[in-house]
């Protein structure tokens, strides 16, 4: 009989660079809220690969910045827990950022994140990711001398989320990490997340697909109701009734928008991607409430699920 093996993988990395995008690409189905808005991961989340006697659990953690309130402190807390008891780590780097790459001076997160990573002496992985959106594939050899020079990786791989080019090298890689182990989850789980925690994701995705900058990080999704009955010809179908906070009277209008047009639009995406998740019809009615400075409030993180006691 094959021996089982298991290893636990961080994925860090500044805000936008893509680690949720690969998570998701990686795994059968979606797990992790994805939008172009920085801060999108709030909390650990932990994605589970299992091959045969292989079991990859991929600890996805919120982008490296300075918090400027309390949520943003719990979500750096976060970042550091997610590189404690870890086999190695998945460092990801944007191949095309906004601003100009400088070789000579790599971002200080980044330097940060490894400096932490060298101290706790963890294996890191880079992934290069993005490289779909490169128009000069001369770059690539630049920032891989660049990153190289500044540390010393277990590997080095190209990689783009969107295309999946480059994911099953960079599973290979992070196979090598992988040890003699019992499997902490079972072989079908995805995800150590709730359904009700990925459902009220979903929403709070379309929220920052739709919605302009300022907005989605004062925002928050709280489950009032979350179940599934049977409709009169015997069909399933998901029932969610969810409250969506922000922080300002202000932010109100713009969610709800005129004549509740905005609010229409996102409950619809979300209504459809939450039928894809479950297999089953949905039906998904939203409130929007106004809870002034939530981010500071430690009870309201708490109730939100944001903090990691």
């Amino acid at each position: 009989m094959t021996k089982q093996r298991a290893a636990f993988i961080a994925l860090i990395g500044r805000p936008n660079v893509g680690k949720s995008s690969i998570l998701n690409s990686i795994l059968p189905y979606k797990v992790a809220a994805v939008s172009n808005k920085p801060q999108t991961t709030r909390t650990r989340i932990m994605g589970i690969f299992t091959k045969g006697p292989d079991q990859l659990v991929f600890v996805d953690t919120p982008g490296f910045h300075r918090p400027k309130n309390r949520l943003g402190e719990n979500m750096m807390k976060a970042v550091r827990t997610g590189m404690t008891d870890v086999d190695a780590a998945i460092m990801v780097v944007d191949a095309a950022p906004k601003f100009r790459f400088d070789p000579e001076a790599l971002p200080p997160a980044e330097l940060e994140l490894l400096s932490a990573a060298k101290n706790r002496n963890i294996p890191v992985i880079l992934a290069i990711n993005k490289i779909d959106l490169l128009k000069n594939k001369e770059d690539l050899l630049s920032m891989i001398a660049a990153y190289s020079k500044a540390f010393s990786f277990a590997a080095v791989v190209p990689v783009s989320a969107v295309t999946k080019d480059g994911l099953s090298e960079l599973l290979s890689e992070a196979s090598k990490h992988l040890h003699e182990s019992v499997h902490y989850f079972d072989d079908d789980a995805v995800t150590d997340q709730p359904e009700r925690v990925l459902v009220s994701e979903i929403i709070r995705e379309k929220l920052l697909r739709f919605l302009a900058q300022e907005i989605p990080h004062g925002i928050a999704v709280e489950l009032e109701r979350f179940y599934e009955r049977d409709q009169k010809n015997g069909e399933p179908i998901t029932e969610v009734h969810a409250v969506i906070y922000c922080e300002r009277e202000s932010h109100k209008g713009v969610i709800i928008g005129k004549n509740g047009d905005m609010l229409k639009k996102i409950g619809t995406a979300a209504r459809l991607d939450i039928e894809r998740f479950f297999g089953t019809k949905c039906s998904l009615k939203l409130w929007v409430k106004v809870k002034e400075n939530w981010r500071n409030n430690p009870q309201s993180i708490h109730n939100f699920g944001l903090d990691l006691e």
